[in-house]
């Protein structure tokens, strides 16, 4: 029986820790052969490359919101593995920031992992993308919750923006037959996600869902997986919410 993703090429950015790290891990699972980007810490980034293994696996420092860094990303991609069939843009970051506290330099840094990273990443993968390929953007449950915070401001004004380049990319590379869908991770047990945040939070938002716990960072790899694959054919142009109920 063959793997639902072989003869796959996946690309992840931010793939070597938290939710990119567990769907560069399922997606090998799969049959897949996977890049995964990161920013800095070579050492887990190499380590998810080793337990896929060398010859299926490539890792490439690279800044996901510098447009010339993307582009290398891409190239040093199809180099080693000849195409993109599975692009995954999973770098960002989550700052704690209310309107007051916003400064210029946060908006820009904020805006430019989180949404022009994605956005060109797109743009430049997509020459290399044939039929029946995959862009699975990321979002947040939070851009529907309704008790947030104001000190999440600035973060889900970006993951707002990546679910309207999700339905409306859908559309534009509809032609060239590659679909497009964002998953939107509720509460989930990441560093990002658990950085800063005391134990009392944590439990609160645990007890958003039904089943009063975080989300795993394997169960939104799972969903990621799904879409990735040909049983998500006919899904394009929607953003998926994984939040255990919560939302």
């Amino acid at each position: 029986m063959s793997l639902p993703l072989a003869g796959k090429v996946a690309l992840i950015t931010g793939g070597s820790k938290g939710i990119g790290a567990q769907a560069a891990l399922r997606l090998a699972r799969d049959g897949a052969k996977v890049v995964v980007n990161y920013s800095s810490d070579s050492k887990a980034a190499d380590d998810i490359v080793n337990q896929i293994g060398g010859g299926n696996a490539l890792a490439v420092k690279a800044n996901a919101a510098n447009v010339t860094e993307i582009e290398g990303l891409v190239k040093q991609t199809v180099a080693k593995f000849g195409k993109i069939d599975i692009l995954i843009p999973n770098a960002g970051i989550l700052p704690m920031k209310t309107l007051e506290q916003t400064t210029e330099q946060d908006f820009d840094n904020t805006f430019g992992l989180n949404v022009k990273g994605p956005y060109f990443l797109v743009q430049k993968a997509v020459p290399f993308m044939n039929p029946g390929g995959r862009i699975i953007l990321v979002s947040t449950t939070l851009t529907g919750l309704s008790p947030i915070t104001p000190n999440y401001l600035l973060y889900v004004s970006t993951k707002g923006s990546i679910e309207q380049m999700a339905r409306v990319m859908a559309k534009d590379l509809a032609s060239k037959g590659i679909n497009v869908n964002a998953v939107a991770p509720g509460p989930t047990g990441t560093d990002l996600f658990l950085k800063g945040k005391p134990d009392a939070i944590i439990e609160k938002l645990a007890a958003a869902s039904p089943y009063n716990r975080l989300g795993k960072p394997d169960e939104i790899a799972d969903t990621m997986a799904f879409l990735s694959g040909n049983d998500s054919r006919w899904i394009t142009g929607q953003t998926l919410r994984i939040n255990g109920g919560a939302v």
